[in-house]
């Protein structure tokens, strides 16, 4: 009588767990590095009334600080009144880190920032947001052909990482447009090129990629997934959702504060990531008005990472949607990557423990950024 050898699990059940290990030790870590929190805008809006430039900059207020070099007293102050204290006892070293990182020429020729008007406070997604303008002598060449170079906050300095300035301009009422400056691209010449529909495309990719959080919430449905029909399903409701509340954010007409979606969005990682690990398919019933709650709160969430608010937007409409399609290119890609071999994984002995270990290193994950977020807004 020949009998059947039982298969050897050992060494499919310890490469999981070396899996789960590897992962929970790279997205653990990660999580301070690589939530909204970890980057920042800067904002810059220009202004050429005949031969008159100025530019109004919003600059993160503790950043600006502590690139500045500045002492705890002046970055940690969270007081109105004390920032706009700090801000000016500490004006002549914020206008020398200003002058140092961001530039407009005329013709080539650099121009000579000179700041005019008091120092502001102005909030952006619960985040207070220096306002300093200036203008800008030009020598003679202020009608001229003008650009902007922006190395704001870089990840030299080691306090942000993947800064980018957007940067809005209205050249004597007619010519007018927008830019999204990053390390790689830091200068653009302000013509009238529009609202920079293939920046703001790749700028919503790049969201998508670093906002690690997204990325494990679409990991979590995908690992959760029985079909592709369901997957196709599920994911085109969380698109759809973002990309409501996403515009609606945009357009000033929605808003919660960061304190609120961040928790939020780490929650939603751990219940797909629950529903990962169950045997059974959720019911639709539930499963897709879930999914598409969630997907409300991160379009809120990819809103406040881009630092669009009220009706300083209206006029990016565009760009807006370019920055949506954007992610669902990523998102779209991610999918197509990922669910065959998703599929072909469940084909073998050691599928199920797989998606089990994957399931359960994101759900820590997120759990671990829901407790983080949780206490970092209640300080």
């Amino acid at each position: 009588m020949i009998v059947a050898r039982p298969r050897r699990r050992g060494p499919v059940l310890r490469a999981a767990a070396a899996f789960a290990v590897v992962l929970g030790s790279l997205l653990l870590p990660a999580a301070p590095a690589w939530g909204h929190d970890s980057t920042s805008d800067a904002y810059a809006t220009v202004e050429r009334d005949d031969t008159r430039v100025t530019v109004e900059l919003e600059l993160e207020y503790d950043l600006l600080m502590k690139s500045a070099w500045l002492y705890a007293e002046a970055y940690e102050a969270t007081d109105r009144v004390e920032q706009l204290r700090q801000l000016a006892l500490n004006a002549e070293a914020v206008d020398t880190y200003v002058g140092d990182r961001f530039a407009l020429d005329a013709e080539g020729e650099r121009c000579t920032p000179h700041r005019v008007g008091a120092w502001d406070i102005r909030d952006r997604n619960d985040r207070a947001f220096a306002l300093v303008h200036y203008a800008f002598d030009c020598r003679g060449l202020e009608s001229g052909a003008l650009s902007v170079s922006s190395a704001l906050f870089p990840d030299a300095e080691g306090f942000v990482h993947s800064t980018e300035t957007i940067v809005q301009w209205d050249l004597d009422g007619g010519v007018q447009g927008s830019a999204v400056l990053v390390a790689a691209a830091p200068t653009v010449v302000l013509d009238d090129h529009g609202l920079a529909f293939g920046e703001f495309l790749l700028l919503g990719a790049e969201h998508l990629l670093l906002g690690l959080d997204h990325v494990l919430f679409l990991v979590a449905i995908l690992l959760g997934a029985r079909t592709l029909r369901g997957i196709v399903i599920t994911a085109t409701t969380f698109t759809v959702a973002h990309s409501v509340t996403f515009l609606l954010a945009g357009m000033g007409l929605v808003h919660l504060p960061a304190a609120i979606v961040e928790p939020v969005i780490a929650l939603s990682i751990v219940a797909a990531a629950a529903a990962a690990l169950s045997r059974r398919e959720p019911s639709a019933r539930w499963r897709l008005p879930v999914v598409f709650a969630f997907g409300l709160l991160h379009g809120l969430g990819f809103a406040g990472a881009l630092g669009i608010d009220g009706e300083w937007s209206w006029g990016l409409l565009w760009s807006l949607l370019a920055f949506n399609l954007g992610i669902e290119v990523v998102q779209l890609a991610l999918i197509a990557v990922a669910f065959p071999l998703l599929v072909l994984l469940r084909r073998t002995a050691g599928g199920r423990p797989a998606t089990l270990v994957a399931g359960a290193a994101v759900g820590a994950a997120g759990l671990f950024w829901f407790v983080e977020r949780l206490i970092a807004g209640a300080g």
